[in-house]
């Protein structure tokens, strides 16, 4: 039995015209390695990574409908679900062959952790590619050829593949001030939607996951890193000098406006404002 096209990823669902216009790419519609490149780094620049919805109590739906509303006609962001399943849509709707991954978050640490961050993969000319515009504040740029040992800057930003033979694991590592230092370790077993789901729902209503109690917000660009991480807002630049300050819980929503290029309506604006009241207030 054949499998419609754009029944995994909802190539056929997307508002094509209307994302391109939320990312401002121009460029040509055609599954080629410079529209890819293209297509990740307008979508990185463009739509934040947030968990606003997720400090607010709410629900993550991740139909696409959902999602294109979320982000392209509110103008909001989310997380690696979200976004990485509209990006998925997109590069299906322009023809590239595209795989769901999933990762272990390391940043830095050794402890065995679940498997809770989706990426992507892309088959293009007969090499893999990996894509992840999702990962936020030390997230990739561009996609990365998949292949042992491989080290590219990305604007200031550099990044590496390593291929861990004895566990069939891939580690993205990010070069930093005091050196490598691991971001996440992936296979190549494919993923669905569905795995998504269930991964979401961990990470947006357990206790012990790290978007539940805190706002985290960030956005990745190839001269600056900026994250509202709590109440505190950080810049960090290539050459790792970081500035860093405490945001009241009142301006939170001017600084989302102005520094991720997030503007939330009234009612939600003063319910973010309250909940990190709550978060400063509490002893």
């Amino acid at each position: 039995m054949t499998t419609p096209t754009g029944s995994l990823w909802g190539g056929d669902q997307i508002r094509l015209d209307a994302y391109l216009a939320r990312i401002r790419y121009e460029g040509d519609r055609e599954p080629t390695l410079d529209a890819l490149r293209q297509l990740h780094a307008r979508h990185s620049a463009s739509i934040a990574f947030e968990n606003i919805d997720v400090v607010l109590g709410r629900p993550i739906p991740l139909d696409l409908a959902t999602l294109q509303t979320k982000m392209i006609d509110r103008h909001r962001g989310g997380y690696c679900y979200e976004q990485n399943l509209l990006y998925a849509a997109a590069l299906d709707r322009f023809g590239f062959r595209v795989t769901g991954l999933g990762a272990r978050i390391r940043m830095g640490d050794d402890r065995l952790r679940p498997v809770t961050h989706a990426l992507l993969k892309v088959e293009l000319d007969g090499e893999d590619f990996l894509t992840d515009v999702g990962f936020g504040g030390s997230a990739l740029l561009e996609p990365l050829p998949l292949r042992d040992g491989i080290e590219v800057r990305q604007g200031g930003w550099t990044f590496a593949l390593a291929y861990e033979g004895e566990t069939g694991t891939w580690a993205l590592r990010s070069r930093t001030e005091d050196g490598w230092m691991d971001l996440y370790g992936f296979g190549t077993e494919r993923r669905f939607p569905v795995d998504y789901a269930v991964f979401n729902h961990y990470i947006s209503t357990h206790p012990r996951s790290p978007f539940v109690h805190r706002l985290v917000v960030q956005r990745p660009l190839p001269g600056l890193r900026t994250s509202l991480i709590g109440h505190e807002l950080t810049r960090t630049r290539p050459d790792w000098s970081t500035e860093a300050r405490e945001i009241a819980p009142e301006e939170t929503p001017e600084v989302l406006e102005t520094e991720f290029g997030i503007t939330l309506p009234g009612p939600d604006a003063e319910a973010l404002a309250a909940y990190q009241g709550s978060l400063r207030d509490a002893p």
